[in-house]
């Protein structure tokens, strides 16, 4: 194996983890209240532009964009489910849908009205340019986003899976009444799900914005990719999140070195099709 191909094969998974920190927000919500938020891009968009103002107003990198898009998009997660979710899932599914997605429309045009419709970007320098390792050459932004990435989402898992906090949570998502009956709050527990959910999706966007373009429509495209990337893992499943996302961003590192960047999305969403078909519930959901 040439060591471009291996070099095509690293980038792709850590492009991948990032990906899979931005949906496991997404399968976090689903999997704890049935409620798709279509509003996700949005939040990742947001984290995005909090990492744009931390450099224009102090000059700061990752490490000071991470927690203060954090702590900005979980404070928004937290008051998109006080003022909105909590009412809108006592009404039927369609009443779900049109309520995060006019929170998306809100959140993308409050966006278009403050920051303006002009593309911004990061200095390449930011996280140091580009270095080599055992013959490849990696940019410092993206091996960042790919490292966090990973760590944060098996973090994420390891707080749903092995801790108390993440039992009450399960209790909640498998029964809400039964769960308050042995002392659980469920809207607490909701809240924290949707802090959670905010917190990873911001820190997703902050790093994103060290490599990617900052605007107000971004948040389309990346609700479409954490929309397939939670599909093929499972909703539900951080962990299907994971494996997904390194499959995807492996798969379309591999299509653009092989067939171009311009296919690498349709082969993206052949595969994504193909799984449905033959598993509807994705790799790592429940039947």
């Amino acid at each position: 194996m040439s060591l471009t191909l291996v070099q095509v094969i690293v980038s792709g998974l850590l492009l991948g983890a990032v990906y899979a920190l931005f949906s496991s927000g997404l399968t976090l919500i689903w999997g704890m209240m049935n409620v798709v938020n279509f509003a996700h891009g949005d939040f990742v968009m947001l984290g995005m532009y909090s990492a744009v103002m931390v450099w224009t107003a102090l000059g700061g990198g990752p490490f000071a964009a991470v927690p203060v898009a954090a702590m900005l998009i979980a404070t928004l997660g937290v008051l998109s489910y006080f003022l909105l979710v909590r009412h809108i899932m006592k009404g039927p599914m369609l009443a779900q849908i049109l309520g995060t997605f006019g929170l998306a429309l809100f959140l993308r045009y409050a966006a278009f009205w403050y920051f303006g419709a002009n593309f911004k970007t990061l200095p390449d320098t930011l996280v140091g340019g580009s270095f080599v390792f055992m013959g490849l050459r990696f940019e410092g932004s993206r091996v960042l986003a790919g490292a966090m990435g990973l760590a944060i989402t098996l973090l994420l898992h390891f707080i749903l899976t092995r801790t108390a906090v993440g039992s009450r949570m399960l209790a909640v998502s498998e029964d809400a009444t039964a769960a308050q009956l042995m002392g659980i709050r469920p809207q607490r527990m909701q809240a924290l799900a949707w802090g959670m959910a905010g917190a990873a999706t911001g820190i997703a966007g902050a790093l994103i914005a060290n490599f990617f373009y900052t605007s107000p429509t971004v948040g389309e495209t990346l609700a479409i990719l954490a929309f397939v990337t939670v599909s093929f893992g499972g909703f539900g499943s951080v962990l299907g999140a994971l494996v997904a996302g390194l499959i995807i961003g492996m798969v379309e590192s591999l299509s653009a070195y092989f067939v171009g960047p311009v296919y690498k999305d349709v082969i993206v969403y052949i595969l994504f099709v193909l799984v449905l078909w033959f598993r509807p519930q994705g790799l790592m959901g429940k039947a």
